[in-house]
């Protein structure tokens, strides 16, 4: 059938109004999205959802934030992926930025000149980026390559260090990898907070009363230090001991406060301070323990108690013992004239993992004790409680003076006698105190401005908890290493302490952000290393081949239908 002249015409004209109303349709819905913006995030985790705190960031920003990321190159298929993601990551944040942070990627070793890599390479390292040593393995041959997985930030002539490859000990490279991209978001959103900090709140931890030193408490400040001034004050009836700090720390005290030290707490609580206690309601002698296997665990007389419970809570002089518990190494025997030391679970060093969805807890890890005891909650008016971490189902509680010897190892725990299941350890108080020396002091002190005393506080936050040995870490005296808080020297697994006492110190002064980032989980499903190598030539074909095969389908439908079409 062949068309005449004018319905040539006439179809001409529809296809070219047809383009016309279609460009038309576009340019109209290109004029309208410009005044509006909208993302979709089509990822089971939404991966590319920003949080809330992090698009509040951005759109503050009101200079720009430059990142000179040092992770480009040929790297393997795991760090190509560390890459692409840092790269979509950075796209995200700048879109909604308002165009106020750029970025460029940088090889560092693209140089022919040694000399300016060598240098280049040492100032990475002094501003705190760590390298990586990738060791590259195929059939053919091995290969090993030095990157610097991290980057520069700067804003307002201020600079901080995004540290985007974290190794972790005991994971695979494919686990560290997963793990950095899953903080990704929090890494870079923490890096420019602390670039554009004018001021960091300052945190104070209390010492004159047998605290954890400095030592045994270096990892924790340590990390402090990063979002917070960290100092450590000794209050001894200094009444302006406190002024001027934001939060303290009571860590593993050992000897009794004095009312004059309590007042200053009190009073320091009651102007809005926030505090975090971690104490050992049962005290137990470590150095005879060690030495003979044995002894006895008493009640740690600290004369808090009554503070503590007008705060809202009691913190019982009780022993937990917890089947869901860490190991120690025990001698059982010499070998070829060498003591041969095997790994034994310890019911008195529990593994608390936190049920809660609390951001504080929120996926959280187990967290690792020692000696602990339990607290339980008070009606306090205006103060509610959030109970943060207890005891699995299978714990036993012992009433102090407590007998501890090393010998019940040797026997299996009766499952039957484990039954004080869920103990309270930590628990959160927020809201507003009532002072505990409300009706106790002179008037004369109560009315002199001086002391500034309040008999009900602002509302301020504080977490109690029945634990001191959370937050120290191990020290090797012969070699001056200090470990991660939460490190088990014999297992060599890394415990979840630091991060639930980060978290603890960032709810307390109001950095929920930092928390809901923190605790964001992303899941990358990985490629099946074992299949990869014994299946390698089939899915090559299988990817390369199905497509072009799809393609010559699709082609020959269309060769068909266009002839059946014309040839009548």
């Amino acid at each position: 059938m062949v068309m005449n002249k004018n319905q040539q015409t006439s179809r001409k004209r529809r296809d070219i109004a047809s383009i016309v109303m279609v460009v038309a349709i576009l340019a109209l819905l290109n004029f309208i999205c410009s005044f509006t913006f909208k993302r979709f995030d089509l990822t089971t985790e939404k991966r590319y959802t920003l949080s809330e705190s992090t698009r509040k960031l951005l759109q503050d920003l009101d200079d720009v934030v430059y990142l000179k990321v040092y992770l480009q190159g040929d790297f393997n298929p795991s760090f190509t992926r560390l890459k692409n993601e840092t790269k979509e990551i950075l796209d995200e944040f700048r879109a909604y930025s308002n165009n106020n942070l750029e970025y460029e990627f940088i090889n560092p070793s693209e140089n022919p000149n040694k000399e300016e890599v060598d240098k280049l390479e040492k100032q990475l390292y002094n501003k705190g980026i760590m390298p990586e040593q990738i060791v590259d393995k195929s059939q053919q041959k091995t290969s090993e390559t030095l990157i610097w997985p991290g980057a520069i930030c700067s804003y307002k002539g201020k600079e901080s260090v995004w540290q985007i490859f974290k190794r972790q000990v005991g994971y695979e490279q494919e686990q560290s990898i997963n793990n950095s991209v899953q903080e990704m978001e929090y890494g870079l959103s923490n890096t420019i907070r602390k670039t554009k900090l004018v001021k960091k709140p300052e945190v104070l931890f209390l010492e004159g009363r047998g605290e954890l030193d400095t030592i045994y408490c270096a990892d924790f400040m340590r990390s402090l230090t990063e979002y917070y001034n960290v100092s450590r004050v000794n209050i001894r009836n200094k009444l302006y001991a406190l002024k001027g700090a934001d939060a303290i720390v009571i860590a593993q005290p050992d000897s009794a406060f004095d009312d004059k030290d309590k007042f200053i707490i009190d009073n320091f609580i009651m102007h809005g301070g926030k505090a975090l206690w971690l104490i050992d309601p049962v005290y137990i002698n470590r150095d005879t323990f060690n030495l003979k296997g044995f002894t006895l665990g008493f009640k740690n007389d600290l004369n808090l108690d009554d503070i503590l419970f007008k705060y809202g809570v009691r913190v019982n002089p009780i022993l937990v013992q917890d089947l869901q518990c860490a190991q120690v190494p025990i001698n059982v025997g010499f070998k070829q004239g060498q003591p041969n030391f095997q790994l034994f679970p310890w019911v008195y060093y529990p593994l608390l993992l936190p049920t809660s969805n609390h951001p504080i807890v929120k996926n959280l890890d187990l967290i690792r004790t020692e000696f602990i005891g339990t607290l339980d909650t008070i009606a306090t008016k205006d103060v509610s409680k959030t109970i943060l971490l207890q005891t699995s189902r299978y714990t036993k509680t012992q009433t102090t003076p407590a007998r501890i010897s090393l010998g019940m190892i040797k026997y299996k725990p009766k499952e039957d006698q484990f039954k004080n299941s869920f103990q309270n350890v930590a628990c959160l108080l927020e809201g507003r105190f009532e002072s505990v020396f409300k009706n106790r002091i002179p008037s004369v002190f109560m009315e002199d401005s001086t002391y500034g005393y309040m008999e009900k506080s602002n509302p301020t936050r504080m977490i109690v908890v029945a634990d001191g040995d959370i937050a120290k870490n191990s020290y090797q005296a012969a070699t001056g290493m200090i470990y991660p808080v939460g490190y088990d020297l014999y297992t060599k697994n890394q415990f979840a302490n630091k991060t639930f006492l980060l978290n603890c110190m960032n709810y307390l002064l109001d950095d929920e952000g930092l928390l809901q980032l923190r605790s964001r989980e992303v899941k990358l499903r990985l490629l099946d290393k074992k299949r990869i190598s014994t299946q390698q030539t089939k899915w090559k074909l299988i990817n390369v081949g199905i497509p072009l095969l799809l393609i010559m389908i699709a082609g020959l439908i269309q060769f068909y239908i266009r002839k059946k079409k014309y040839s009548k």
